[in-house]
């Protein structure tokens, strides 16, 4: 199996990872020293015209109990825009507000979902398409959710902010560690700092070693195992931050602020983040469940999901712990459309 070159596929690397420090950036900004000028570094989109399918009662009232944010890593590290651009990376979070747990699903970038009227095409079309809202109204139409809110993170932050906590511990395995060590080098080349190869086993890796993580996709799951590695380094980050002192919090926030764009308010931000100690990771996964890949003319290879319905139903009882959850007739429709467009 070839190695890649490393070059503009670097941005991709980015992309994977951004969306890690979306999910801190939420939960820490009302922690530390608040100001309305540190707010203000973020970009704000408004979303005026969010859309959600009609949803059962049973479904409406589940989705009550939660806080469902939209996660995107964009493809515009040149010019900092949020309007457009590729979503590659697209992650839906679920935080229990009774609890504070907090899952994910990555939705795979190559998925084959409707991204605005009949228009079916790979999910992360829709970001670039028509901005944060079209990629937000695709992920309520396509699978029965009430999202209103999202976080994009154009370029990165991300080597910066996990030396800032000082490492994170990931167990690499023998098959990972060439294509580690690879992009290891590529990042420290493009970011200008210095670390070193790895070995396998577990052990804390700085952040350009943490970025090559993420980056690897040419293991055993291709694109898959790629968004585990993801969440994994979402979830060590996210812990690591939690017993971060406040002084560290704020340096990572002067990092990674300039380089977010969201519809949150401050209100709200303050409001999720009242008390951090209250959330913790809970389990994480990608959508679809049940998938096949297949070539679509133009499109190229798209993931299928076998049925959409189906993996709707999963969706909302992983995110949602909701057994009684039914379909809407607009998931049931886009469902059969898939079917008939692909055969599966």
């Amino acid at each position: 199996m070839k190695k890649k070159k490393h070059g503009k596929k670097h941005r991709k690397a980015w992309k994977i990872v951004v969306a890690i420090l979306a999910v801190i950036v939420v939960l820490i900004l009302g922690v530390v020293a608040f100001t309305w000028s540190k707010f203000q570094k973020m970009d704000k989109i408004e979303l005026k015209n969010v859309k959600v399918n009609k949803l059962q009662p049973e479904t409406e009232k589940a989705l009550k109990g939660y806080t469902t944010i939209a996660l995107f890593g964009l493809d515009n590290r040149s010019n900092g825009n949020f309007k457009s651009g590729n979503s590659d990376t697209i992650i839906v979070v679920s935080i229990n507000n009774d609890t504070g747990e907090i899952k994910m699903a990555s939705v795979y970038r190559d998925t084959y979902l409707d991204i605005s009227e009949n228009k079916f095409r790979k999910a992360n079309a829709a970001y670039s398409s028509g901005g944060p809202e079209q990629a937000v109204n695709m992920l309520n139409k396509n699978l029965d959710l009430n999202i209103t809110d999202y976080v994009a993170v154009d370029f990165n932050a991300v080597v910066e902010a996990v030396d800032l906590l000082g490492g994170i511990e990931l167990d690499v395995t023998s098959e990972e560690v060439s294509y580690m060590n690879d992009y290891i080098d590529g990042v420290s080349e493009v970011t200008g700092k210095k670390s070193h190869h790895v070995s396998a086993g577990k052990q804390t890796c700085d952040g350009v070693q943490a970025t090559a993580y993420a980056r690897i996709r040419y293991t055993t799951g291709w694109d898959y195992k790629r968004t585990e590695r993801q969440r994994t380094v979402i979830t060590k980050m996210f812990e690591k931050a939690k017993g971060t002192d406040l002084l560290t919090l704020n340096k990572m926030l002067d990092e990674i602020l300039p380089e977010v764009s969201t519809s949150l308010s401050a209100g709200e931000i303050l409001n999720m983040a009242g008390d951090m100690t209250k959330y913790h990771m809970g389990e994480n996964t990608g959508f679809p469940f049940d998938k096949e890949s297949t070539n679509l003319g133009k499109l190229g290879s798209v993931v299928v999901p076998v049925d959409l319905e189906n993996n709707v139903i999963q969706l909302h009882q992983f995110l949602y712990a909701n057994e009684s959850y039914t379909p809407s007739q607009t998931v049931k429709d886009l469902s059969k459309t898939v079917h008939d467009s692909t055969g599966y």
